[in-house]
């Protein structure tokens, strides 16, 4: 495993982090304690050093998981978890100050810990990143101990640059994959500007990415990638990243021919994340301990060259770019 900094904090993390949402069980299955625990003590097992998670996820049971797990090592693991996604109706007038101090002493019970490494405000509405009295509330809970360190996830390279503006943001949470390469642009120049770590998520664009994905492929009624593909429940690009399903598979195909011996991309893709020096980390889900050993296995495979770079970006700029490029 390789370390990164992450952004102004003094925490060197794992390139390789984990991500949360499904640590349990497969979008829309339920959750497993037992499937849980496998997938976070292997994960620490393989050298990562940073979990991402959120209050949302499976109702609070993912950060219950998490913090059982980090209580019982040794090592030391930072735990980043989210608020706001709970706020219903999700708008910009429902963001308060006591609301989300609420919620963070709620993720501190479920996770049993003292103080929590990282908490981000969880794709806010694009109003609340007006409001510096949201952000201030965040240095209170740093002045009692109860937060380490502030950062947003968002939907929008916007809404990042926005959030940088307020010196006690640390990170920034960010969809970034081989199908959303805007981020690259100049939100990259300008978190390098403001020493913010940057946190890839979605980085197999929904599994898409892994390349075990075809035109038969079906998915749980509960699970996003079956119904949020037009974003009927939440923001569009959280599916898939926001690519055609149909198109993304044609992308894919096209992947395959580049790497004819590779049964699962993942690697590959999670691969061409890391070869930005501005991503701090990349937080790959695992529904399974299999997962997590596929997205580990990236230091096993030889460096991606500048010409199989250049051949995969030429895939998306066909194919995804002039769908999604300008939306994200």
């Amino acid at each position: 495993m390789n370390y990164r900094r992450l952004g102004k904090t003094d925490l060197e993390i794992s390139e390789i982090s984990l991500g949360t949402w499904q640590v349990g069980g497969k979008w829309g299955s339920g959750f497993d304690d037992a499937k849980a625990d496998d997938i976070l003590n292997t994960a620490i097992d393989e050298g990562v050093n940073f979990i991402d998670t959120a209050d949302v996820y499976e109702n609070g049971m993912s950060e219950t998981a998490v913090g059982r797990v980090v209580r019982s090592r040794s090592e030391r693991i930072y735990v980043a978890t989210k608020c706001g996604r709970q706020i219903n109706p999700h708008i910009n007038e429902n963001y308060t100050p006591e609301v989300l101090t609420k919620y963070v002493e709620d993720s501190l019970k479920r996770t049993g810990l003292d103080t929590l490494d990282l908490v981000q405000l969880h794709c806010p509405p694009t109003d609340v990143y007006y409001r510096p009295e949201i952000f201030e509330t965040f240095e209170r809970l740093k002045e009692q101990g109860k937060v380490r360190n502030l950062g947003v996830s968002v939907e929008k390279v916007e809404e990042a640059i926005k959030a940088m503006q307020y010196p006690n943001v640390s990170t920034v949470q960010i969809i970034f994959n081989l199908f959303r390469q805007r981020p690259s642009e100049l939100f990259f120049e300008e978190a390098k500007k403001h020493d913010v770590g940057i946190i890839a998520r979605v980085p197999l664009a929904s599994g898409l990415l892994t390349g075990k994905f075809d035109k038969s492929t079906s998915f749980d009624k509960e699970d996003h990638r079956n119904f949020n593909r037009n974003g009927e429940a939440f923001d569009q690009g959280e599916t898939f990243s926001g690519v055609d399903y149909e198109q993304g598979l044609k992308a894919v195909e096209e992947l395959k021919k580049l790497f004819p011996d590779m049964e699962n991309l993942a690697p590959i893709a999670l691969q061409w994340i890391l070869q930005f020096e501005e991503i701090s980390c990349i937080i790959p889900g695992a529904s399974k301990k299999d997962h997590l050993l596929s997205n580990t296995s990236v230091y096993k495979l030889p460096a991606l060259t500048d010409e199989k770079i250049q051949q995969m970006n030429a895939i998306y700029k066909k194919y995804i770019k002039p769908q999604v490029h300008q939306r994200w």
